[in-house]
């Protein structure tokens, strides 16, 4: 049972560790390395539980399960050979010729593997088990794990050459990998050794750990790094900067959500309308129209900014407050709104505003509220034409 706990600890640890790296995830370009790497994780767990039970079986002295899940060993070990070699050539993003030999050295090994595996059952070469069911190991498995190990030391020189031609994060992730490839090496001469000890399940371990640590946390990372700017640039306003009226939409229903939670009481919307564009774009043209918008849009900015701004329309602008932007709202408004007054002196933008709060007691959704603020602006907006704005 000593043999297997140490192969137990192994596969414990390495799902606790790669637990995110061992999610499905689409099929697609972007994903490739995730998914090479996943298949190797996977093929290192179908090896761990054969050494597992390999261990359980040969204390039992059970020959025939023995047998078979040593068949299972030798199969899986190559396979993970394999996916450790693809892993590592996408990885490097490259498809070289020095890439594609790799790989195809991995599967010639692994053709090699399955093949000695299948003559064993008629003439042992690879391992043979005595009458008291003593594991003894043959030439093909001394050659074959020679084999396994050549090709992981290549894929180290591999990583090195590419950590050499690499800068900044890439360089160190490449010498990471080279660091694993060469532990895995030094693990198999050792299990060459000593057979009944299990030295490559030790290997693989370390290995992952500091492919995890080192590689992984910093794909993830940069992963979500690309998706938070993806989701920016997909929630910002190409005009004015603000965000736009998807990101109101998505806003909208955190609101409701925080709402029913109870995780939010009360806030405030300020509905703003920039008055005259349909003039000054049917007069002046369309990019002074732009820049009346935005510099509209600077104004609300400026007045609420604690605040969230979107651009819901053309010329239609929405403020959501909170915190200390709807426990001022009156008195921003009301600078808002001298402010526009002064533009209006002076010819400049002006906007029409609109204020409304959540009353718990008689609003059923946002609508409700947005529709007083909206009907407050209209009132604004008709009194500044009144004036001649």
């Amino acid at each position: 049972m000593y043999y297997s706990s140490v192969g137990i600890i192994a596969l414990i640890v390495l799902v606790i560790i790669n637990i995110e790296a061992l999610r499905k995830v689409d099929k697609t370009s972007e994903n490739e390395v995730r998914l090479k790497y996943r298949q190797y994780l996977l093929s290192l767990i179908v090896f761990f539980l054969s050494d597992i039970l390999w261990g359980f079986f040969l204390e039992q002295k059970w020959l025939v399960p023995t047998y078979c899940d040593t068949c299972l060993f030798f199969t899986s070990m190559a396979l993970s050979v394999l996916f450790w070699t693809r892993g590592v050539v996408a990885f490097s993003g490259k498809k070289d010729k020095a890439g594609k030999i790799l790989i195809s050295s991995g599967w010639l090994i692994l053709s090699f593997e399955i093949i000695v595996l299948i003559v064993n059952l008629f003439v042992p070469i690879v391992f043979k088990f005595k009458e008291n069911t003593e594991y003894v190991p043959l030439p093909a498995r001394y050659f074959g794990l020679a084999l396994q190990m050549l090709l992981f030391l290549l894929t180290s020189v591999y990583s090195a050459i590419a950590a050499f031609r690499s800068r900044g994060m890439s360089r160190s992730h490449y010498r990471i990998i080279g660091i694993s490839g060469f532990i895995m090496t030094f693990f198999i001469i050792i299990q060459i050794f000593f057979p009944l000890m299990p030295f490559y399940s030790m290997g693989c371990l370390f290995g992952t750990c500091l492919i995890h640590t080192f590689i992984y946390k910093d794909k993830e990372a940069e992963q979500n790094k690309a998706i938070r700017l993806a989701k920016q640039k997909a929630y910002k306003d190409g005009l004015t900067g603000v965000k736009n009226k998807l990101a109101y939409f998505e806003a909208l229903t955190e609101l409701e959500t925080a709402l029913e939670s109870g995780e939010l009481t009360e806030y405030g919307i300020v509905v703003f309308d920039v008055n005259g564009l349909k003039t000054i774009n049917d007069t002046l043209g369309h990019g002074v129209g732009d820049e009346y918008i935005k510099n509209g849009c600077n104004i609300i900015c400026q007045s609420f900014e604690n605040s969230p701004v979107f651009r819901i329309g053309g010329d239609e602008f929405v403020a959501i407050l909170k915190g200390s932007d709807y426990a001022d709202r009156e008195a921003l408004l009301e600078s808002f709104r001298k402010k526009i007054n002064e533009n209006r002196e002076h010819g400049s933008v002006i906007l029409a505003s609109g204020l409304a709060v959540y009353e718990p007691s008689t609003d059923s959704s946002y609508n409700d509220v947005f529709k007083r603020a909206d009907k407050a602006m209209y009132e604004q907006k008709h009194a500044l034409k009144a004036v001649g704005e």
